[in-house]
């Protein structure tokens, strides 16, 4: 990795790619949630390419689901995550308004919300560790009000 010199020009790092020896890695992260809400996987994620030894690179998350999505937000303050579930309800709200309503009131608002905030993640990895900001956080959203098992495929490319 080289960084260049001098006070003017802004932080850029380059990996070199001489000689590295690229590894992939594929896993399964299962996760049961308690219904509808925000939970945290970072911590999780971390472990993972800390047990495969993976050093630097880019992780890629995809979530098996059309009902729950993924999303990195604050980790700080409690009332973010909550703020969030609450945004996402006043923009697909549960109401007769909806079609499809043969798995319930809540399965048509938890899909548009999905949409809205996405099932795949890519994040780098730097020295076997997420490269998230200070207070950030990789979080599954789980839309529906049943618990649920949730599944990610992980993908893992670099050194």
């Amino acid at each position: 990795m080289r960084q260049p010199r001098g006070s003017e020009s802004p932080e850029v790092w380059t990996f070199e790619d001489d000689g590295l020896d690229l590894r992939q890695r594929m896993g399964r992260l299962v996760l049961a949630t308690r219904g509808r809400g925000v939970y945290g996987l970072s911590r999780i994620l971390d472990g993972w390419l800390d047990e495969q030894g993976l050093r630097d690179g880019e992780l890629s998350l995809f979530l098996r689901h059309t009902t729950a999505s993924l999303t990195i937000q604050e980790n700080a303050d409690p009332d973010v995550q909550a703020d969030l579930v609450d945004a996402l309800s006043r923009l697909a709200p549960e109401g007769p308004q909806w079609r499809h309503q043969t798995e319930g009131r809540d399965d048509m608002p938890a899909h548009v919300k999905s949409v809205l905030t996405g099932v795949t993640l890519h994040v780098p990895v730097v020295a076997c560790r997420l490269d998230l900001g200070t207070w950030q956080e990789i979080y599954l959203l789980e839309h529906r009000d049943a618990p649920h098992q949730r599944s990610l495929t992980l993908r893992y490319l670099g050194t």
